[in-house]
């Protein structure tokens, strides 16, 4: 039999890979502008006083008014505010992780049909708008009192996000060998037992998936916070900045500083924590 014609291999000159990587460089330099230009935006209209009508992008380079950063701080509230967003944060990603966990390795060992309908019954709770049962939800809160309460929205915003845990969690622990569970089963070790010294060491990686796209959800989180939320003194991050800005309308320098302190604290743990966060993403979906 004849043999098929052979493709030989594209080759490339030396001027197209400079044409390559300068528009590498030109993307990036786009991707740059567009992500960094709000934030120098901000900065500029925030040392700006209400009285200076120039453009906003032009850094104003004398008499900077820093009275609308300390008229964030003492009279918008925001430092509360983002204490309120760290403490509702810190639970709720840990009780996401927690029983999300707990929850999957069940799913993930017990491949049942009433197992296999409960992970279907989750998944399509991920598929519900929070917004749409905001009613009901708000009535129940007022008979328990969870109202402008700190566990209130930690319930509420744990609910919401457990449904993504559990399937993350659940198909990473499908991708571990059932050998693991049997060999901590023959030393006498009971089903909490196994997933408390063996299975829970291992799901590292995607939780710190979850840890990420839980605590970044609930940090920015604003339409269930606002309607639960309402006194200020117990306002989280976001509609306690839109609550300020609603009365500050006319002094954007004071509005800027207040978001520009809201978005600082992720901003430098993003900074600090960025090769955990770039690890968990890619561990956890390549798991």
């Amino acid at each position: 039999m004849a043999r098929g014609k052979q493709t030989e291999p594209m080759s490339y000159s030396p001027s197209d890979y400079q044409r390559g990587r300068w528009a590498i460089y030109l993307f990036l330099i786009i991707v740059c502008i567009c992500q960094l230009l709000p934030f120098y935006l901000a900065i500029t209209t925030s040392l700006k006083p209400s009285d200076d009508m120039s453009p906003s992008l032009v850094m104003r380079t004398h008499d900077l008014a820093w009275s609308n950063w300390t008229q964030a701080v003492n009279e918008g509230g925001i430092l509360k505010a983002v204490f309120n967003s760290a403490v509702v944060t810190v639970c709720s990603t840990f009780l996401v992780c927690v029983l999300g966990a707990a929850a999957a390795y069940p799913l993930a060992r017990r491949m049942t049909k009433w197992n296999k309908f409960i992970s279907a019954f989750i998944l399509s709770m991920m598929m519900i708008p929070p917004m749409s049962i905001l009613v009901p939800l708000y009535t129940f809160l007022v008979q328990i009192g969870g109202i402008n309460n700190y566990w209130g929205i930690v319930i509420v915003l744990t609910a919401e996000k457990l449904p993504l845990s559990v399937f993350l969690y659940t198909a990473f622990i499908k991708a571990i060998p059932p050998a693991i569970d049997e060999a901590g089963a023959l030393d006498g070790a009971n089903h909490l037992q196994v997933f408390n010294r063996l299975i829970l060491p291992m799901l590292k990686p995607v939780t710190a998936t979850v840890v990420i796209m839980t605590g970044s959800a609930v940090w920015n989180e604003f339409a269930l916070s606002s309607y639960i939320l309402t006194d200020p003194q117990s306002q989280t991050i976001a509609p306690r900045v839109a609550s300020f800005f609603s009365v500050n309308t006319n002094n954007l320098g004071i509005a800027a500083a207040a978001a520009l302190i809201a978005a600082a604290p992720m901003v430098v743990a993003y900074m600090f924590l960025q090769k955990y966060f770039i690890a968990g993403m890619v561990a956890g979906s390549v798991k």
